[in-house]
Parts: C-alpha cells; sequence; structure tokens
C-alpha cells in the first residue's frame, strides 16, 4: 500500500493551496529577525570593544526596527485576516464538525503553525537581549563594602594634612583639628575631627565613653545629610555645624541632630591616647559615614 505525498503547494492540515507570496513573504520576517539578531550581538561586542556613540544608536535602531518590522509583516501578511460567517445549527453535529472545527481554528492560528518564525523569534528576542544588557554592563561593579567601610582600621595613628602624628598638646581645651588615618592624608571618608570638648562636659557612655580619653572625641567631618564638610565647632555650647545647611551636632552627647535637615549623628571613631600623646584607632568608625541611603541598616547589623 502506497501513500500519497503531500503536495508543497498546498497547507499539510487544510488541504488548501498555501500562496507562493507567503513564502516570499516568510523569508522576509525571517531576514527581519535575522537582522535584530545581528544588530544585538553586534552592539554587545562594540560596546565590549570600547563603545562609539553613534554606531551603538544606530545598532539598536536596527533592532529594534527589524524585530518591530518583522512582527508587524507576520501579523498583517502572513495570519489569515479573512472574515467567515456560520449559519446557525445544532449543538453537536458528530466527529466530522468537530474536525473542521480544529482545522478552522488551527488555519486561523497561523502563529502556531510556522516552527520557523517562531524560532526566528526567539532568536531575534536573544538579540535583543544582548542589546539591552549593555545599560546593565554600564552600572559598573557593585559597591559592596565601600559604602560602610574607611581607611580607618585599629592601631593606625591619627596624622593631620603633612601626615605626621597628631600630639594631644596640638589641640586644647575647647579646640578642634581635622586628622585622617595614617597613610592616607586628605582621606575623603576618612576625614575626621579630633574635639577637646573636656572630660568634664562630654555625657557619653559605655563603648563611646571608652573611645573618648580624657575628653578627647573624634567624629567623622563628613554630614550625614548631604556629605558636606563638618568644620564649623561652637565650643562653648559644645556643637559643630555644617556650613552647608546648617544641620548641627551634640558634640556631648555622641554627635546626635539637634537642628537642621540631618537625621543621623555624626559616626564616632574610637581612640585611645598613647603613652606619647599621641592616638591611635581602635577601629573604624562606629556606622557608615556620610549620607543616609537605602540599606544603611545592613551597616548598622554589621558593624
Amino acid at each position: 500500500m502506497t501513500g500519497t505525498r503531500p503536495d508543497p503547494g498546498r497547507s499539510t492540515r487544510t488541504g488548501r493551496p498555501t500562496p507562493p507570496g507567503d513564502h516570499r513573504m516568510e523569508r522576509v520576517v525571517l531576514a527581519c529577525f535575522g537582522l535584530t539578531f545581528l544588530a544585538g550581538i553586534g552592539l554587545l561586542a562594540l560596546y565590549a570593544a570600547g563603545g562609539n556613540t553613534q554606531l551603538e544608536g544606530v545598532l539598536l535602531a536596527l533592532a529594534l526596527g527589524g524585530l518591530g518590522a518583522g512582527i508587524v509583516l507576520w501579523a498583517q501578511d502572513l495570519m489569515s485576516s479573512e472574515l467567515r460567517e456560520e449559519e446557525r445549527h445544532p449543538l453537536g453535529g458528530g466527529a466530522a464538525t468537530s474536525e473542521s472545527v480544529v482545522d478552522a481554528l488551527t488555519d486561523e492560528a497561523g502563529f502556531s503553525r510556522r516552527r520557523m518564525l517562531q524560532a526566528g523569534l526567539v532568536t531575534a528576542l536573544g538579540g535583543l537581549a544582548a542589546a539591552l544588557a549593555i545599560p546593565v554592563l554600564s552600572l559598573g561593579p557593585a559597591p559592596g563594602r565601600t559604602l560602610f567601610e574607611t581607611p580607618w582600621k585599629r592601631g593606625l595613628r591619627l596624622v593631620g594634612y603633612d601626615g605626621e602624628p597628631v600630639h594631644a598638646d596640638l589641640v586644647p581645651d575647647g579646640g578642634v583639628l581635622t586628622v585622617f588615618p595614617e597613610g592616607s592624608p586628605g582621606s575623603a571618608d576618612g576625614q575626621a575631627l579630633l574635639i577637646h570638648a573636656g572630660a568634664d562636659r562630654l555625657a557619653l557612655t559605655g563603648d563611646a565613653a571608652a573611645g573618648a580619653p580624657n575628653g578627647f572625641v573624634v567624629y567623622s567631618k563628613v554630614c550625614t545629610h548631604a556629605g558636606c564638610p563638618v568644620g564649623l565647632y561652637r565650643a562653648s555650647q559644645g556643637e559643630l555645624i555644617c556650613p552647608c545647611h546648617q544641620s548641627t551636632f551634640d558634640v556631648l552627647h555622641g554627635a546626635n541632630v539637634v537642628f537642621g535637615p540631618a537625621v543621623r549623628a555624626l559616626p564616632q571613631l574610637p581612640v585611645q591616647l598613647e603613652a606619647d600623646g599621641t592616638f591611635t584607632a581602635l577601629g573604624d568608625f562606629s556606622e557608615p559615614v556620610g549620607p543616609s541611603f537605602w540599606d544603611i541598616e545592613l551597616g548598622e547589623g554589621a558593624s
């Protein structure tokens, strides 16, 4: 018993002829999807090679244009838009009627019958995804722990702008001096204020008091509001003032905010006074320095 091979000019499911124009249009749609894929991969390769803004814009336009053109041509020229009317008939009708309904639905859903076009669309989307990966790569490396750590480490001496160790006798009662971690003079996030507030005036407890020997206390110089340098000290009231937005911090009570837009105290740097009159750090700041950010609580939990 011999079978008959399907006519290449007819639909294998409905038996109706497949117009020659459909084959040509399929190739056009596949070419559009191929253009999207190649443009997307080319855009990613160009970015990895150093990038060129003008060429990247052209490739992105080709990627999006090819995908859009392919989808529009597919929908308008390859999917059936024939309007059909069916007379009302009794429910049921047997196997023949059910078969005709299946054929009609399958023919209308020109999408599911064209496996090659589906594969082309998936390929095009893969190329577009490669292009869209560029904004993610442009974000740069994750900050990691840099938001929570500064150059201060246990055992580092407090030094001035000249990199020389600071002696206690350089800071008179009520005086203030900008200091940095040894080896990092001028550090932006490591800059701090050594304040001789007076042992009889400081109202610190626990670890905060242990890290403020003989009335000397050290706080970060970076304002917790907008990151400006806090450099104005009102000795009579024991307050530090930020010149940018007038945030005011109570030095005698843990540098808590008493006025202005800042909502977080200046982090304290625990120090110890050495026998030769110099100071060394007992660790890093008690909290992340500078303006608050979205997961500041992680820093508190990790400190």
